[in-house]
This record gives C-alpha cells, structure tokens and sequence, in this order.
C-alpha cells in the first residue's frame, strides 16, 4: 500500500510541470539579425565600415487568457534584441500593448506600427527597411519608432510616416472576407508638461482600410500630425512653435504571380512649416521578390522622391529622408538589388547592393547609417551582408 501511494506521489510531482505548462499562455519568440557593410558617405567623409542589427532584431514575451463568452484579453511585450550591444535601451521598445479581443474586433494600446505603416506594407516589397540595405528612407521618410509628444527616446521624427508611435490607442475591425479597417489616435502626454497653448497638444490620427486575399493585398490609408512644432535645422530662421499640422495619404498593392511577388507604394505628404507656408511631397516606389529556385531568390526595388512643391522657405526633418525647402531639382531616387540564400524557413543570409541619387539641390538622401552629405547633387552607393535568424 505504501508503495501505491509513493508511486502516486511521484507521478503526480513529476505531472505538475507537465500541467502547469499546459495552463500557461505565454509565448516567447523573436528574431536576431546582423548586418555588415560598407557605404559611400560623398566627398570629405570617409567610407562608412558598419555592424548593425537592422531588420526588426527582437525578442518578445505574448500571452493570452480566455475570458469567456468569445472574449479574450492579451499583451505582448517586444524589446530590441541587439546582438552588438549598441543598443542597451529598457524592455517593451517594441510593439507591446495590452488588449482585448472578441466579436466586436481588436482593441489594444501601447506602442504600435500605426495603421499607414502596416496598410503601406502590403506594397513594399524587394528591399530592407532600415540599414544599409534599408529603402524605407526615400519614399517614407523612414520607418521605425517615434514619439509624436516629443517628449519619449524617440522623439516627434515629423518626416517620418513608416511610424511605431508611442501611445497609440489602436482599433481594429473583425475580418470580412479579406477586409479589414483599423483606426488609432495618440494621448496628447505634452501637456502634463506645458501651460496651455501652441504645441501643447500633439496628437497622432491613422486610419487605413486593407484588403488580403490570397496572392492579392491592397492597403489604403491616411494619417495626420498635429500641433506640431518645427524643430528640425533644414532652412533658415528660428524655430517656431505654431499649431502646425502635417498630413498625408498612401495606397499600396502586392501580388504574387507564382514564384514572383511584386509591389507598389505611392505617398503623399503635405507639412505646415509656418504661417501661411507648406512643403509638399509626392513618392512612389515599385519592387519585386523572385523565388528562381529552391532557396534562392532575387530582389529589386527603385524609389522615387518629386521636388518639394508649395511655397516653404524651410525644410522638415533632420535624419536620412528629410525634405528639402520648396523648389526645383529637390527630389531624388533610390534603387536596391539583393540576392537571398534560405538555410531553412528561419535563417536566411543576404548580400545587396544600394544606390542613391540627390538632385542638384537636394542632400536629403543618403545611404542608411551613413553621415549626413556635405553637398547637394551627391550620389553614393553601399553593400552589406546581412544575417537573419528567428525563433
């Protein structure tokens, strides 16, 4: 008899782990990535001899609890997983939120890629986003995070449309067949920091309305800034701090034709940058991915930025993707051509090449990672190789 009960005891001991793990929703994933490369940085600046963990390199804890009736609360928290050390910021920088699922959609809040970055993703195909063999500069004026109150790591990044805002309160329609809307908005956090008054209420709106469907995706999408404060150095005169608002609109459509994946994006943009001036943009970019055989596939992309058009003296933005004053030969063009070797569905290695092209008077395009150029009309190029690994 006793020793029934021992053998009793000891499965039970040994089943607990067992039940315990079975109980418990929390998931962990992620990515490592690793890039090497050289760049062109223009006459008067040396070449660019870069590492960097570009591409989305995270690690991620996601979880989810029934609640009952359809209704199911869940949070992810993603952090940057930056195998260099370079990057040594807090946890949950990523997308992390927490939320609510049911019949009646998604509700969720933290920090988020806003609707215009996921809808203008469905378009962009056949280059990185950021890197050196990043594209996402020229046509979106940059992807990654960013903090419209200013006052978060981040920081307002205006010239930026490819946005993961902090703050952002996110909905999202159930999915009827292939479509789906979603609509955010930010908390206006500046001001708890500000007497009232101009800038003291920034504020971020995105909707975007998708279609996916087989090898069909088609994103629509339109999002505002504002109360925005100029704050960036392109131009001449002081910083101002009216209520400026920026505005813009994307439409993006990919489609696979078997082992090829094409793809379209068209941006545009329009920024107050003073009383009674504005700065308008208009880019467009086309790209293909192709599966030739087995595990190798060959990718291309070219990206277009027109003149800054409308009547401002100053320019927006700071960073790579910044837009000049309004005026002729301001624009410039992009273009990406990479080859992919697949290990297995979760490690991949790339080698690609990039080029950029500024017009006369336009140094607003460079190379990812590389310095700012020093003349206007410069043309550089770079290559890289770049690592990817996922669990």
């Amino acid at each position: 008899m006793e020793k029934r009960i021992l053998a009793v005891a000891v499965a039970g001991a040994l089943a607990a782990p067992a039940i315990v793990a079975a109980q418990s929703t929390v998931q962990i994933y992620g990515r490592v990535t690793y890039e090497w490369g050289r760049a062109d940085q223009g006459p008067g600046r040396p070449t660019l001899d870069n590492a960097d963990t570009p591409g989305g390199s995270a690690i991620g804890f996601k979880g989810v609890e029934q609640l009952g009736g359809g209704l199911s609360a869940w949070f992810q928290c993603e952090s940057s997983a930056d195998i260099t050390g370079f990057d040594t910021s807090s946890i949950c920088t990523r997308n992390s939120a927490v939320g609510f699922r049911g019949g009646f959609g998604n509700v969720f809040a933290g920090k988020w890629d806003t609707p215009m970055k996921r809808a203008m993703g469905l378009g962009t195909v056949g280059a990185e986003e950021t890197g050196i063999l990043g594209m996402s500069f020229l046509p979106f004026g940059g992807s990654g995070g960013a903090d419209i109150s200013g006052i978060g790591v981040d920081a307002q990044q205006r010239q930026r449309w490819k946005r993961r805002e902090s703050n952002l309160m996110t909905y999202e329609t159930p999915k009827f067949g292939g479509f789906q809307a979603m609509g955010a908005v930010t908390a206006a956090n500046r001001t708890s920091a500000s007497v009232d008054g101009p800038n003291t209420q920034t504020r971020l709106w995105s909707i975007a309305g998708t279609y996916v469907n087989g090898p069909l995706g088609v994103g629509l999408a339109y999002e505002r800034h504002n109360d925005m404060g100029y704050g960036g150095t392109t131009g001449a005169g002081p910083a101002i701090t009216g209520d400026l608002d920026d505005r813009a609109w994307g439409a993006a459509v990919g489609y696979r034709f078997g082992p090829v994946k094409v793809g379209v994006t068209y941006m545009d943009m329009k920024y107050e940058t003073g009383p009674g001036q504005e700065l308008k943009k208009r880019t467009w970019g086309i790209g293909a991915d192709w599966t030739i055989a087995g595990p190798h596939m060959v990718s291309i992309q070219y990206a277009n930025a027109g003149n800054s058009r409308g009547n401002s003296t100053r320019g927006i933005g700071t960073g790579n993707g910044a837009a000049e004053a309004s005026g002729g030969n301001t624009g410039g063009d992009a273009w990406s051509l990479g080859y992919t070797y697949s290990f297995s569905k979760r490690t991949t290695l790339r080698l690609g090449y990039v080029r950029v092209d500024n017009d006369n008077n336009s140094n607003s395009y460079r190379i990812g990672n590389a310095a700012s150029l020093l003349r206007n009309g410069e043309n550089v190029d770079g290559w890289a190789f770049l690592v990817k690994h996922n669990f």
